[in-house]
């Protein structure tokens, strides 16, 4: 059985992270970009990735920062992996000297593969975040056509955008990727994570994972 890795984005709160570790998330993300519902200062994020047990991923995700800016939260928050939401290039995101993923604004004529071209020889680069194109940052809980992924892609494929418990198995089982990340799709209010709500959507991955039907 393949199992596909779990990121559960823009905790804020300690039993948000609770209920996620406990439910069997593989990452949990944090968000240092101000104008988003689920920013969390640095200091803050320190506090709660104190409280994350070994070998769960803690990734900060940043948008059009200034590397002095980056390097300030990293100084407080020393996330695992860094995740790229807006503008950066292949040498912005690797002078951080951690691993990181880069997030991909899908919308049709797209083309995925040139994108992906930029950034696969990159130092430290891990993955290749797919989101919805909306206007601002993040995908903002809308889904996109997976029939706009190539079949082959020389970076591990993150799905995201929209996902939530009652689309997710069928998600993994259409696009078969390395991980999925979900925010939104688990949250009760923006920046409120809803426990049972994780819960399902971790099922419904494993579900999947196991090529049984819900």
């Amino acid at each position: 059985m393949t199992r596909t890795r779990i990121k559960i984005c823009g905790i804020t709160r300690e039993l948000d992270l609770a209920a996620a570790v406990a439910t069997g998330a593989d990452a949990l993300g944090f968000v240092f970009y101000s104008p988003s519902p689920r920013y969390v200062m640095p200091q803050r994020a320190a506090q709660l990735m104190s409280r994350v047990p070994a070998f769960v991923t803690t990734v900060g995700l940043f948008v059009n920062e200034s590397p002095e800016a980056v390097r300030a939260a990293l100084a407080h928050a020393p996330v695992d992996m860094l995740q790229f939401h807006g503008d950066e290039d292949a040498a912005y995101c690797s002078q951080f000297g951690r691993p990181w993923i880069k997030a991909a604004r899908m919308k049709p004529g797209f083309n995925l593969l040139e994108y992906a071209a930029a950034f696969a020889r990159a130092p430290g680069v891990s993955g290749l975040l797919l989101d919805a194109h909306v206007d601002g940052y993040g995908g903002g809980g809308q889904s996109f056509d997976w029939s706009l992924i190539p079949q082959s892609l020389p970076l591990p494929v993150i799905l995201s955008g929209g996902l939530h418990p009652g689309n997710v198995a069928d998600a993994v089982r259409a696009v078969r990727p390395w991980a999925v990340d979900v925010s939104s799709g688990v949250e009760s209010a923006k920046g409120i994570k809803d426990a049972q709500k994780i819960t399902d959507f971790i099922a419904g991955v494993r579900i999947a994972d196991a090529g049984t039907s819900l």
